[in-house]
């Protein structure tokens, strides 16, 4: 027994040594991949959205310098404009005059004063006029201003000559035809200005428009794409998160690794929540552990039960073999002690059985044959089974795929199920344990089927809640499906129940068929 002891101890000591060395694992894997996130260059989502406003400013300053530009022309064009006008109107009224003189003799020199008027506005605006002129090649003044000028001077003299005919003068009659084309070159010369500042002003307002028109469209085009991005990269990081935190509530505690370039708040959350999912998975383990020994109670006491039989047979063979140890054959003292020896091996397995599923491990994911998987675990409760007086019809299909995972956390989540059918069903009731193909092929299932009371519809959406329970006081703690739904779900796998109130409960376990463990854990 001795030696036992020492062989149980051994083996308690190594899985304490393979825990130990699993939760280091997985410390560094955390610190690695802490270290990994926060490596990278940082680039704020507080920076992207500066910048996006900061860029929206710079076009929209371009656009006001445009459009302000685009103002000044056409203020430009409509003053050039209005001192062409300005221009006209003096040398149609000098023309007005000139005609008076020679029809009545009069305004002579009136028709003077608006020639130099005329001069004068060319004169005064010579720096606003000069790039229109500039372009005609005429100049600052033009050319027939000063003709005219001189022929009404000519005019004036003639006029204000004594003994001159006006009607019958020759000079006069010369005159007169030079001041006409002289005048008429001048008015067609304005009107050409007019004209073509008035195009120019058209030109303009139209260039201004199109700038109105096409810098808001481009702005808002801009906004769109600048909001697009950045409410792209904000939402799809969401989007990330969401994925990762249904990952975690359906057991997957994998770490959050760098999937971009740079880092930014988001990095610092997906840190935070690698922390957090550090913190749960050790607190789901004490968890596992903390139901695995109430398991362990309540199989606790069925095994004594069950030991008591071996116990008593071992005793009552040493009595029999110590009183009447002298009257004893050798066949007969041989039969007794291999009797003895036997029974105590019987125990031996009752008692290893417990504290294998008792032991606290590392999770170590191996290839598991469900049918035997499923035999071991009903085996664990035989003594529960039998005390309960309900029988167990275990079905298994033949020649299914093996899977991936933790026997001992497998086993813990059957063993719940067995249970709790159990503490359902009353004395000569019947269990089904069946472990069939899923409809899925990648899958195989396993259902335990009770026909107890079943569970009210109202509450059946909330069994697999922490601490939810339907039990009496002191008999659940409401973590056992919470806990094998974590398990399965860490598995890669799902548990779900039906019931009919009245006509029993089947919970379901779907585990994928895989050949290489880490499928079961894809990267996110």
């Amino acid at each position: 027994m001795d030696e036992n002891a020492s062989v149980a101890k051994n083996g308690q000591t190594d899985d304490m040594a393979k825990t130990l060395e699993g939760h280091y694992e997985r410390i560094e894997t955390a610190e690695t991949v802490r270290k990994a996130l926060l490596a990278r260059h940082r680039f704020s989502l507080r920076f992207q959205i500066y910048l996006g406003f900061f860029l929206v400013f710079l076009f929209a300053v371009g656009i006001a310098a445009a459009l302000l530009l685009t103002t000044h022309q056409v203020e430009e064009r409509l003053r050039a404009l209005e001192i062409v006008n300005d221009f006209v109107i003096e040398i149609q009224q000098a023309r007005r005059f000139e005609k008076n003189f020679f029809l009545y003799g009069t305004n002579l020199s009136d028709a003077l004063e608006n020639v130099y008027k005329a001069r004068d506005i060319f004169d005064r605006n010579a720096a606003e006029l000069k790039p229109i002129l500039g372009k005609s090649g005429k100049g600052n003044v033009p050319p027939d201003i000063d003709l005219y000028e001189n022929l009404l001077k000519r005019l004036v003299e003639l006029d204000q000559s004594p003994g001159t005919n006006r009607k019958h003068s020759k000079n006069l009659k010369e005159i007169e035809l030079e001041l006409r084309q002289h005048g008429q070159k001048m008015v067609s010369f304005a009107q050409n200005l007019m004209d073509s500042e008035r195009a120019a002003v058209s030109r303009a307002l139209l260039r201004s428009r199109t700038i109105h028109i096409y810098s808001l469209i481009f702005l808002l085009i801009f906004i769109i794409i600048n909001a697009y991005f950045l409410g792209s990269r904000i939402l799809s990081n969401i989007n990330r998160f969401t994925l990762y935190a249904r990952r975690i509530a359906s057991g997957d505690f994998t770490p959050i690794t760098p999937t971009r370039v740079f880092r930014d708040e988001f990095t610092d959350l997906a840190v935070t929540i690698n922390q957090m999912i550090q913190e749960l998975e050790s607190r789901e383990a004490v968890l596992i552990q903390s139901h695995k020994m109430r398991a362990v109670g309540t199989l606790t006491s069925g095994i004594a039960h069950e030991l008591n039989n071996p116990l008593n047979n071992i005793t009552l063979t040493a009595h029999m073999l110590l009183e009447d140890y002298q009257s004893l054959s050798d066949d007969e003292r041989k039969e007794m002690a291999e009797d003895i020896v036997g029974e105590a091996k019987r125990s031996k397995h009752i008692i290893s059985n417990l504290l294998d599923f008792a032991r606290e491990s590392g999770s170590q994911l191996e290839p598991l044959d469900l049918k035997e998987l499923l035999r071991d675990t009903i085996n664990l409760a035989a003594n529960q089974i039998k005390l309960s007086g309900i029988r167990i019809d275990f079905q298994a299909t033949d020649n299914l795929p093996r899977i991936h995972g933790d026997s001992q956390q497998l086993r813990q989540v059957f063993l719940n199920l067995i249970l709790n059918a159990i503490d359902a069903s009353k004395k000569g009731d019947r269990i089904q344990v069946m472990v069939l193909p899923a409809d899925d092929p990648n899958y195989v299932a396993v259902k335990v089927i009770d026909s107890g009371s079943g569970i009210p519809d109202h509450i059946l959406g909330s069994i697999f809640d922490p601490f939810f329970t339907t039990k009496g006081e002191g008999k659940g703690t409401g973590l056992g499906l919470s806990v094998s739904q974590g398990i399965v779900g860490k598995h890669g796998g799902r548990i779900r129940a039906t019931s009919r109130e009245g006509k029993g409960s089947t919970f379901s376990v779907t585990l994928p068929v895989t050949t290489i463990p880490a499928e079961l854990f894809p990267k996110q």
